[in-house]
């Protein structure tokens, strides 16, 4: 697993009305059979008075001879304006850098700033919230770029051990960079540690009100995919604050049906009381 880059892709719209969706596929290289993926979703609003916030993209399209997997999930905070924003727009932001095909990392990072100044620019509109961003693209069943804004994460299973391949971006692990642009990190008793007191990420899409404390650079890495590789689990804070990475790992490694995984995960997280919107997204090699 090396640092490198990554950006998403738009498409599928989780609505404000529906409470829960999935869908499924595959993606192959050329001809041979052992270069092919199988993906699929799920998700599930969480048990909190207002709308769905949580978006994603789960998709493949060819693009110059290239097969592409489109994963993401975005997080949004303070309304869904700007995770459904990201959806529409943060993967051709990122597909359209002049660099994307020379230069994948250099390519997702200027499409995740590119994107964040126009949401900013756009915050009448989209008004003050933001959002998490967590998304890979997965090349000729080949390499996956991974690129991450806020705590959703990326944990791959190789040879059946969980390894996390995104870093959460809290306001503790990232409190210097914080205090470093003016901000500062409370920590209430009986509270997660929040900075200015308010938000729960110190990584993130829009939230004007606070973006001169906040970054919106994404950590983007290369994973060349190997013989070893099962499969990859992307998923929203929901899941993880009630599952170990392992743990998660463990429960699904069997279920050889991706879009069944996902569902197996979130229903899992169901069943152990998690109140937040629940997005997962798992990629079998």
């Amino acid at each position: 697993m090396t640092p490198s880059s990554s950006r998403p892709r738009q498409r599928r719209n989780v609505l404000d009305k529906i409470k829960v969706a999935c869908l499924g596929g595959c993606i192959g290289s050329g001809n041979t059979h052992h270069h092919r993926i199988n993906y699929g979703s799920y998700v599930m609003k969480g048990k909190t008075n207002h709308a769905m916030e949580d978006h994603i993209v789960c998709e493949v399209k060819r693009i110059k001879e290239h097969a592409l997997g489109l994963f993401a999930i975005f997080d949004g905070h303070l309304g869904h304006a700007v995770s459904c924003y990201l959806q529409a727009n943060l993967f051709n932001n990122i597909l359209d850098q002049p660099a994307f095909w020379t230069d994948p990392s250099l390519a997702i990072t200027n499409g995740y700033l590119q994107t964040d100044a126009a949401i900013l620019q756009q915050s009448a509109e989209l008004g003050d919230g933001g959002s998490t961003a967590l998304t890979a693209i997965v090349i000729d069943c080949a390499s996956v770029y991974i690129a991450n804004v806020g705590d959703s994460r990326a944990v791959l299973c190789r040879a059946g051990i969980a390894n996390p391949l995104t870093v959460d971006h809290d306001p503790i692990s990232e409190r210097s960079s914080v205090q470093s642009k003016g901000g500062f990190v409370t920590v209430f008793p009986g509270d997660v540690p929040r900075v200015n007191g308010q938000l729960a990420v110190a990584r993130a899409f829009g939230d004007k009100n606070l973006k001169a404390h906040l970054r919106s650079d994404p950590d983007v890495y290369c994973l060349l995919i190997q013989k070893t590789d099962e499969f990859l689990i992307l998923a929203s804070d929901g899941l993880w604050k009630v599952i170990e990475n392992q743990a998660a790992v463990d429960l699904v490694k069997r279920t050889k049906d991706a879009k069944a995984a996902a569902k197996q995960l979130v229903d899992y997280a169901i069943r152990q009381n998690s109140k937040d919107d629940i997005s997962c997204i798992v990629i079998r090699f």
